[in-house]
């Protein structure tokens, strides 16, 4: 039997060196990168989110990153099946796909497959969210509960875009949240899949991370963010929830002391990193490798277990 192509997925948190190990790999063993990142799909946002520099793109090409506007909504099923065809195009060109990936939701979307969920009505999002603010608290979570108890009892009462969504679905489809997560998932055919993880010492990535605001800030972080107000990007669209921008639209906006920002952008920064490694430890069947990424003592390590195995 012909073994099927493999799939390499590089994962760990932020600031771990996933980017600088895909492209090593991608370099040794003839890959192309594809990345796996619920942040760089945003045109215009570059530095804070960390995308790898024009230069080292041409030098190896990366795939997935640009593909929205600051103002469009990019779910995990968009990403999906964005990156099918892409997929698809590399085993056909026998280019060895180097997924590399910071948002675990969109890797599970890619491997796992989603749930067949009905697209978003924005008129019946708009009437959900107007009733709950003429409400008491608690309202969206008391609807849910009565539609579908087992979201409302994993749904925080004050999440309401996820209480929304719930609601939506039982209203769309007529089946709880639960059941159409049950129903229709369709996993990723036609790879191997070899998983990766890159663990650093978390003292040792906690002050990397702290160091890394300070380039990024030293790189023209700030101006980025000042060109895309000046743009015209509300501050409500996605890109400016992130990790850094919203806390530096803040501070241009007079709201924040400029070390009070870099403080808070560290720590969430932190925090963020955290529930990284929490969710990627639940991943099955990936071989950990103690360190960053741009080490090479690591690099070895990963090109050591993707090397193919000796013909009898």
């Amino acid at each position: 039997m012909t073994p099927l192509p493999r799939l390499v997925v590089v994962l760990g948190p932020t600031g771990s060196g996933k980017s600088a190990l895909g492209i090593r790999l991608s370099r040794a063993l003839g890959g192309e990168v594809v990345v796996c990142d619920s942040t760089q799909v945003y045109r215009g946002f570059d530095i804070g989110t960390a995308k790898v520099l024009a230069a080292e793109q041409q030098a190896v090409p990366h795939h997935l990153i640009d593909l929205a506007d600051a103002t469009e909504i990019f779910t995990a099923g968009e990403y999906r099946r964005a990156a099918l065809p892409v997929l698809s195009d590399l085993r056909d060109r026998a280019k060895l796909p180097i997924l590399t990936a910071g948002t675990g939701l969109y890797l599970r979307a890619l491997l796992e497959g989603l749930a067949d969920a009905p697209e978003r009505s924005e008129q019946l999002r708009e009437r959900l969210a107007q009733r709950a603010a003429t409400k008491s608290p608690g309202y969206l979570h008391r609807v849910l509960a009565r539609m579908d108890q087992g979201s409302a009892q994993r749904i925080a009462p004050a999440d309401t875009p996820k209480l929304i969504r719930a609601i939506e679905v039982c209203l769309l489809t007529g089946k709880t949240l639960t059941q159409i997560h049950e129903d229709g998932r369709h996993k990723l055919q036609g790879f191997e899949v070899v998983k990766i993880g890159l663990s650093p010492d978390r003292a040792t990535l906690y002050a990397h991370l702290d160091s890394r605001v300070h380039t990024m800030l030293k790189g023209g972080w700030l101006d980025e963010v000042r060109r895309q107000i000046a743009k015209g990007i509300p501050v409500d669209a996605k890109p400016f929830q992130f990790i850094g921008y919203s806390q530096l639209r803040a501070h241009l906006e007079g709201q924040l002391a400029l070390d009070d920002t870099i403080s808070e952008i560290q720590q969430a920064t932190r925090r963020y990193a955290k529930r990284q490694i929490t969710w990627f430890r639940r991943e099955k069947e990936v071989q950990w490798l103690p360190g960053f990424g741009d080490d090479p003592k690591i690099a070895a390590r990963a090109l050591q277990t993707l090397k193919p195995p000796s013909n009898p």
